[in-house]
């Protein structure tokens, strides 16, 4: 064969190659561990594995994605969804996933925080440890559904348009109703993103299974290369009663490897069962690409109820 053949020949092998590797899941994940220590009567002291997850992510087509991700300390299967995008409008998710409600649910996972613990917004809020009457949501922002979402006028306005369960993690609905969430973004100039977040639900709170629970958020960030600035609003009502909640936080990424923040919250409620303040400092070390160490130091204010379950 001639020259030109086997560079033909080879090319073909490469290509086909290329084509097999491309359509493999690729694998990745990331390991969590965590010394806390609680000052005060109640205090503690202990070493925890906080989080061990494994993703699958992959494509089926140009068009078509999928992801999976479990978390394995206590095995959950935290994201199983399929992507459709055919167009940069119009886009179709489908499956379990993060709710589209607030920036920092979806765009800021364990990994990107500045911070080790999520806001009390989104811990309350967004079904992170969300209280129901005597039970406690833990679905890790999450839940079964779909979502139409996309963007226009190059990525200047997103907008995200779901149904979901409400229920949880992997579990069927306990209620004939279904939760609406509705998000827009805007991204005036570079760095710069806009939020604002609607969700309707209703929620089997303490036995009552069709009580409403509407909720909003409003929100701004500016994330530039050196600096971070991050704010959210949010508010629900359980029946007759509302509750509140706001963070705000600010940091600065040095060249490498270190990162500052710092962040006020609150979260309250008419009936007291929720009354907390916290200012969080908090630096990140990152030595190398897969390698960060934190360290946070907490101040909380709290003025619960005498009868308040947490």
């Amino acid at each position: 064969a001639s020259l030109e053949q086997e560079v033909a020949s080879l090319k073909e092998r490469g290509t086909t190659w290329d084509k097999i590797v491309s359509a493999l899941p690729k694998i990745s994940g990331y390991a969590q561990i965590r010394y806390e220590y609680k000052d005060g009567d109640s205090g503690e002291s202990t070493f925890q594995l906080r989080r061990v997850r494994l993703s699958l992510d992959g494509k089926i087509s140009k068009k078509l994605d999928y992801k999976l991700q479990a978390e394995l300390t206590s095995f959950k299967l935290l994201d199983a969804y399929f992507s459709y995008k055919p167009f940069k409008q119009l886009n179709l998710r489908a499956g379990q996933f993060k709710l589209p409600f607030s920036i920092e649910n979806t765009d800021y996972g364990p990994t990107k925080l500045e911070l080790i613990d999520y806001p009390m917004a989104l811990t309350y809020l967004v079904g992170y440890s969300e209280k129901l009457g005597d039970t406690t949501l833990k679905a890790n922002g999450r839940d079964l559904g779909f979502k139409f979402y996309g963007s226009f006028l190059n990525k200047l306005i997103g907008y995200d348009l779901g149904i979901f369960n409400g229920a949880g993690l992997n579990v069927k609905d306990n209620n004939k109703s279904k939760d609406f969430i509705a998000r827009l973004i805007v991204k005036p100039i570079k760095g710069l993103s806009l939020s604002a977040s609607y969700m309707f639900a209703e929620t089997n709170y303490g036995g009552q299974q069709y009580m409403t629970s509407p909720r909003w958020s409003v929100g701004a960030i500016y994330d530039v290369r050196h600096w971070i600035a991050r704010s959210e609003y949010a508010q629900v009502n359980y029946g007759d009663n509302r509750a509140d909640a706001f963070y705000a936080l600010f940091g600065y990424h040095f060249e490498q490897p270190w990162t500052i923040a710092a962040r006020y919250e609150f979260i309250n409620d008419e009936f007291l069962t929720l009354d907390e303040q916290r200012i969080t400092l908090g630096t990140a070390y990152k030595p190398f690409k897969y390698l960060r160490l934190q360290f946070n130091v907490s101040y909380t204010m709290n003025e619960l109820a005498p009868d308040a379950h947490r």
